[in-house]
């Protein structure tokens, strides 16, 4: 049934993208005069504006919404200081040590909130660090011990101090802009070569094919910043616990790796990530590889 919650919101939140652009373009056009949608086909710098209007309304859309969408998609409750005396001592670890980052960095704490997974897992969201969010699966707080478990929630801290969520939205809304831009620019080469012959349908299948082959070159540009992203975000949660601290639970996420079944969808699916790919795959990883990891962390100086 999640599935389906999640297609649901997915296709949802790209109904409403698509019916907010329309209304701004419309806007844009009333105002100014000028009908964009007409002239991205004949000029390339009004290609790139419409191009970048569309992305740029539909990503920071989506982040405006990131908190609501996570809540649905994922069904998760949350946790108040009210709810202290009901809380196991995971939880109170959790919200503890999301609370102190947030006070120690003068922000207003993130909502912090537990959702039903047995995967041992954990993100954080949001539009900015005063409005963001903190989750943790049940999985997390079954299968890791205290130090790992901090190690987890400082690391997501670290994503929000470090104002990923607006980051990682700005690349992609780039890379998706030039994937349309060029893709068009590439079409219209193939058929000025072939002296017009492609035929509407012909040009619009070239199109697409290009637009899937340079999203995907795309995707390989932004799964490289993200890995950054994961190795800033550990250096910086390096400074909230000890580095010792991160360092064991990552060896202890290590050794659950290899002791894992092969066919550990659990372990598969850990967005604090045990991924091992290399090669042509390593390009499409959002996370390090654990070992790189650990091997940045011993490298690492921290300035007190």
């Amino acid at each position: 049934m999640w599935i389906f919650k999640r297609i649901w919101l997915f296709l949802l939140t790209n109904i409403a993208v698509i019916f907010l652009f329309s209304i701004i373009l419309f806007a844009i056009e009333m105002i100014f005069g000028i009908n964009i949608s007409q002239l991205s086909w004949q000029s390339y710098t009004w290609l790139l504006i419409y191009a970048g209007l569309f992305w740029f309304i539909g990503a920071f859309f989506s982040l405006s919404i990131s908190r609501w969408t996570a809540k649905r998609a994922y069904g998760i409750v949350p946790f108040t200081p009210d709810q202290a005396a009901m809380l196991t001592w995971k939880e109170k670890l959790v919200y503890e040590t999301v609370r102190n980052i947030s006070e120690k960095h003068n922000i207003r704490i993130p909502e912090v909130w537990i959702y039903n997974a047995q995967d041992p897992n954990a993100f954080a969201t949001g539009p900015s660090k005063n409005k963001s969010l903190v989750a943790v699966s049940t999985g997390l707080l079954q299968y890791m011990n205290e130090q790992e478990i901090e190690w987890v929630v400082a690391h997501e801290m670290a994503h929000v101090l470090n104002g990923d969520m607006v980051t990682m939205t700005l690349v992609q809304w780039v890379m998706n802009t030039f994937v349309i831009f060029f893709a068009r620019i590439i079409a219209e080469i193939v058929n000025s070569r072939t002296d017009g012959k492609l035929g509407q349908w012909w040009y619009m299948g070239t199109y697409i094919a290009l637009q899937l082959v340079l999203w995907i070159l795309a995707s390989i540009v932004v799964m490289k910043f993200s890995r950054w992203r994961e190795f800033h975000a550990d250096a910086g949660s390096a400074r909230y616990v000890w580095k010792e601290k991160m360092i064991a639970s990552l060896e202890a996420l290590k050794k659950m790796k290899e002791l894992a079944p092969k066919n550990n969808t659990k372990m598969a699916t850990m967005q604090i990530s045990t991924q091992t790919s290399s090669g042509f795959k390593k390009l499409f990883m959002s996370h390090p590889p654990l070992q790189e990891r650990i091997d940045a962390l011993h490298n690492l100086q921290i300035n007190i």
